[in-house]
């Protein structure tokens, strides 16, 4: 490798989140692993990289704006992998994802803007996939833990029984604070009408098979897509999960009162998303919203933690049960985890990664990185437990 050349560059590396991705390699990265850091504004790297004691050299600090796509070129034909913090994603990542389409250099990053994937797919899918480059969105808590339960779920229905997995629904709890960049992607889907609608939005209800309150989750929309286009892809690689397979995620309340909770969640929920609908009480409420380049504390990103307890059944009714679990919050603390781990993934692991050295494309965590990532977050401290049980002929609904 040249002086010239990255295994890694940390993209959007001033902001919230790509600080603590700076952080995260300058604890984790291993030694020999070269990384720089890059954003559009040299002065703020370089605070980053005085506070942080990291990256080593000044050269290792990389220029370009995204709207400046000779620069961004300049930048991704150094890298290997891109690991992109620099959302939102539709207004900034395009060019970005062209560049690493035409260098070959592999790209990760946080999104949940499924709109913007798909234009993606649409665009630069067939290309990527000619040239053995992975291009793969959403490797952060939008929807590793998903993607990658389901895999585990659906793969070990199928070793250990010798039949396919139908179904997965997953079931989260979770405690965490909520940052600027995320808040400035959700504002951006919604003021230019770049939200899907679903029919992934559970109702409230009491859930047999696990004993527990369930209502709706506000990451299907993006999750349950993602889930079903690795089913679509492993499909098309002929390793599918079933003939048909169906995914579903929910929240789970504790007792007592946990009806009343989901009921309350929902209702909140359901009037925050109002309020930043309408132009009026938009007004009033994106002021209170925490800004981009801001987020929780430290303590609450640390106190913060989720779990996601996975449910699976076979064609002939039997279950697999499972559970993933990280203490930090979901937003920064896991996400940050998920995303570096993910390019250190494409960087350390590439003779593990699920197709072999050929596969690229527009992909997913399951079909990009697969188990080699679940190997290498164990290695880190997620506790991912599939199969947690397993037992023969479970009863089953189909539609939670």
């Amino acid at each position: 490798m040249s002086d010239t050349q990255y295994d890694v560059v940390l993209y959007g590396a001033s902001g919230f989140t790509g600080r603590q991705t700076v952080e995260y390699f300058a604890k984790h990265a291993p030694p020999g692993i070269r990384w720089a850091i890059a954003g559009r504004n040299r002065q703020k790297l370089e605070i980053v990289r005085a506070e942080i004691g990291a990256p080593a050299r000044h050269e290792d600090v990389l220029v370009a704006d995204s709207r400046d796509h000779a620069a961004v070129d300049a930048v991704v034909a150094r890298a290997r992998i891109l690991l992109n913090t620099a959302g939102p994603f539709a207004l900034y990542g395009t060019p970005v994802v062209d560049a690493c389409v035409r260098s070959g250099t592999h790209y990760v990053d946080i999104t949940g803007e499924t709109v913007w994937v798909r234009e993606l797919i649409a665009r630069y899918h067939e290309r990527a996939a000619a040239e053995g480059t992975r291009i793969i969105p959403g490797c952060g808590f939008d929807s590793v833990p998903s993607d990658i339960g389901t895999l585990l779920v659906a793969r070990h229905m199928q070793s250990a029984y010798g039949v396919p997995c139908s179904e997965v629904r997953a079931y989260f709890q979770m405690a965490g604070g909520l940052n600027g960049g995320t808040m400035a992607s959700v504002m951006n889907m919604i003021k230019t009408g770049r939200v899907e609608r679903s029919h992934d939005l559970a109702p409230i209800r009491y859930d047999a098979e696990i004993g527990e309150w369930t209502g709706p989750f506000f990451m299907p929309p993006t999750n349950a897509w993602i889930v079903r286009r690795s089913a679509a892809l492993h499909a098309e690689w002929r390793e599918p999960y079933s003939r048909e397979f169906v995914y579903h995620e929910v929240l789970k309340y504790d007792p007592p009162l946990a009806r009343a909770k989901a009921m309350a969640a929902t209702m909140g929920l359901a009037l925050f998303f109002a309020a930043l609908r309408w132009p009026v009480s938009r007004r009033i409420v994106e002021p209170l919203l925490p800004k981009p380049g801001t987020g929780p504390s430290v303590r609450t990103m640390d106190e913060g933690w989720f779990s996601c307890d996975l449910l699976g059944w076979s064609e002939d009714g039997r279950q697999v049960r499972g559970s993933i679990r990280h203490q930090g919050d979901p937003g920064n603390r896991a996400t940050v985890r998920f995303l570096c781990e993910s390019a250190l993934c494409l960087a350390l692991d590439a003779d593990a990664l699920p197709g072999g050295r050929p596969r690229g494309g527009v992909l997913t965590p399951a079909t990009g990185l697969g188990l080699a990532l679940v190997d290498r977050l164990r290695r880190a401290g997620v506790t991912i437990d599939v199969p947690a049980v397993a037992t023969a002929h479970g009863s089953r609904g189909r539609t939670p």
